[in-house]
């Protein structure tokens, strides 16, 4: 029997250990062990009824708390009276209202007295009770040169509570730390001259320090550099945090990745440091057509031709010519970034890369047999294919719309700071739906052995850098760099096609290059003598809008090393994940709906994810 001495020294050295004050060795191996292990799925870019736009297009009633729903899974009513449901939740969403006329459309539709004192609302309501289409086709003309103007025709009153705050408390109270994650955010719709130079706002904080500021609209101004200003002032007066996302730079007239600025001034290393500092991400995949590639810039890439909008500007008022593509998407953007470091000493276009839905109909949901359209007039019906998208001059429909995208998050967890952290980083990346889980590390001495290992994302941090991170300095001249790849299919999606590693670099003679490598694909295929991998065939059966995984892979992996590196040439590396070839919406809407789709419409695809890059600087 212990004397009462003996005990309570037991008693204490047993409590030192339970409080870590005795270095006993551990036993478990992930002790210590921090690092994001998760890939978290959600839309940075969803509209509700509070804006302008999707309300004047039939999203009444789809306020903010029904798309918070509809993202945790839950069945909602849609506009159509049909119900919808996703078919699996997301982990987090961002209600990324207009910031131009924020909420003033559901107040006029309510006939809300204060302002109804405005005569310019007391028309908008008459068209929008009387159901003339001339006279709606007027409202919109007279919105659309309130843009221009930089002037609002109607604001909120005072005396009427802020849609802004009510949108963050909404926010506030759908956020469930380490289950759904809220953000809150906004759009800044800058538009001159009809090109899009739009930019979702997204705070890393709650309605307490969001609410100290009201969102910065294109009526303050047009200029990013002022939107930049704002966020600068933001995290100064609250202490917070926030960043900018660009979007759809495909219908931005060639002015979203410009060597020049808003005001037309060559890009200095101020303005460079502010636009990579503000600006850590953009979306490269969206509704409004896919920005990533396009076929005139990369004519070798069999694959850049997806999801093309290079018609007009966002505003239908300029066609868009030849000479604006390469300020318009992103490979040539990274190219671009590399050349401007060059002559900066900073890369203004080191963004990483996300999809987002841009549905203005409070659903995120952009299966390809579950789309809902952009707006609630496209919501599922025979005719939605065939209706104008803009200007009949334009030749575009509907059925030109992507059902994209998502954004994958790699974080510790899931929350506000931990999903905002991973994106300020850059560890994210764009799908057009599909949820491919993808892994992208770069370094200079991975092995067959780290892939194979049980740990491979583990020795992928321990060896070098993830995808969105800079490569190191090699340990030697004559080491190249070798990257660890790998894509794992949706658990009910598509087989993988092939993973491919899209490089960009500067030549000896300061030119911008480029070079699509296949790295691991599915089956026995083996490259051509041009060195072009076959195609993986294709299984879709058009009768029932349906596929066959009986060929690709489940997952695709491998350990790759550049064969053409040069340690004296900048590069920039992303990946491009594959899927076999899968139905469209259209076909879906064929079989299903009974619809009519244009002559000429894409009825299958190949869905993909694009990773954010991992950039290679030569040594001073």
């Amino acid at each position: 029997m212990p004397t009462p001495a003996q005990y309570l020294r037991a008693l204490g050295a047993a409590l030192l250990v339970a409080n870590g004050a005795v270095a006993e060795p551990g036993y478990s191996p992930w002790q210590g062990q921090h690092y994001p292990d998760q890939v978290f799925w959600g839309d940075t870019h969803l509209h509700s009824s509070v804006s302008l736009d999707a309300n004047l297009f039939g999203a009444r009633n789809m306020g903010p708390e029904r798309a918070y729903r509809f993202a945790r899974g839950e069945t909602v009513t849609a506009s159509n009276g049909m119900q919808a449901r996703i078919n699996r939740p997301l982990d987090f969403l961002v209600v990324s209202d207009h910031a131009e006329y924020l909420g003033i459309m559901p107040r006029i539709r309510a006939g809300e007295p204060a302002i109804l004192e405005n005569e310019t609302a007391q028309g908008w309501r008459r068209v929008l009770t009387g159901g003339d289409p001339i006279a709606f086709g007027r409202m919109m003309l007279d919105i659309g040169a309130s843009y221009a103007a930089g002037k609002p025709l109607v604001t909120l009153p005072d005396s009427l509570p802020s849609p802004w705050e009510e949108n963050n408390r909404i926010a506030d109270a759908a956020n469930v730390p380490g289950l759904f994650t809220a953000l809150v955010g906004f759009e800044w719709s800058s538009m001159p001259d009809g090109d899009n130079l739009h930019r979702v706002v997204i705070f890393r904080d709650g309605a307490d320090r969001a609410n100290q500021v009201t969102p910065f609209s294109a009526f303050d101004s047009d200029d990013p550099q002022a939107l930049w200003q704002y966020l600068a002032e933001y995290e100064a007066r609250t202490g917070g945090q926030a960043l900018a996302i660009p979007h759809n730079g495909n219908l931005s007239g060639g002015r979203m990745f410009a060597p020049t600025t808003y005001r037309g001034e060559a890009i200095s290393e101020a303005y460079a440091r502010e636009r990579s500092r503000w600006e850590p991400l953009m979306e490269v995949t969206q509704i409004k057509g896919d920005s990533e590639a396009h076929p005139l810039l990369s004519p070798t890439d069999e694959f850049a031709d997806y999801g093309t909008w290079d018609q007009f500007n966002i505003e239908m008022s300029e066609p868009q010519r030849d000479d604006m593509q390469r300020y318009q998407y992103a490979r040539p953007a990274l190219q671009l970034g590399l050349e401007l470091e060059q002559q900066l000493g900073v890369n203004p276009f080191q963004f990483g890369m996300i999809g987002s839905s841009d549905s203005h109909t409070a659903l995120a949901a952009v299966e390809e047999d579950n789309y809902w359209g952009k707006m609630a007039t496209h919501e599922p019906s025979p005719e939605r294919a065939g209706k104008l998208w803009g200007i009949p001059e334009a030749e575009m429909n509907s059925a030109m719309q992507l059902a994209a995208g998502y954004a994958a998050v790699w974080a510790t967890e899931n929350t506000r700071e931990a999903l905002f952290d991973a994106m300020r980083r850059r560890e994210v990346y764009a799908t057009t739906g599909p949820r491919i889980r993808v892994r992208f590390f770069g370094g200079w001495d991975y092995s067959a052995a780290d892939l194979a290992g049980p740990h491979p994302a583990l020795r992928g941090y321990q060896k070098g850098v993830p995808m969105g991170g800079e490569l190191p300095s090699p340990p030697t001249t004559d080491r190249a760099p070798v990257f660890m790849v790998s894509a794992l299919k949706e658990p009910d999606g598509a087989n993988l096609d092939r993973i491919q590693v899209v490089k960009g670099w500067i030549d000896r003679w300061g030119e911008s290059r480029e070079q699509v490598y296949d790295v691991v694909w599915s089956g026995s295929r083996s490259r051509d003598a041009a060195g072009k991998l076959a195609a993986v065939g294709n299984t879709v059966d058009l009768d029932s809008a349906s596929y066959a995984n009986t060929i690709g892979e489940a997952e695709l992996a491998t350990v790759w090393t550049d064969p053409d590196f040069d340690p004296a040439q900048p590069a920039v590396y992303y990946l491009r994940v594959l899927e076999i070839p899968t139905p469209r919406w259209t076909l879906h809407d064929q079989v299903r709906l009974g619809a009519t789709i244009p002559a000429g419409t894409p009825l299958v695809h190949q869905e993909r994810a694009y990773t954010s890059p991992i950039w290679y600087r030569p040594a001073p």
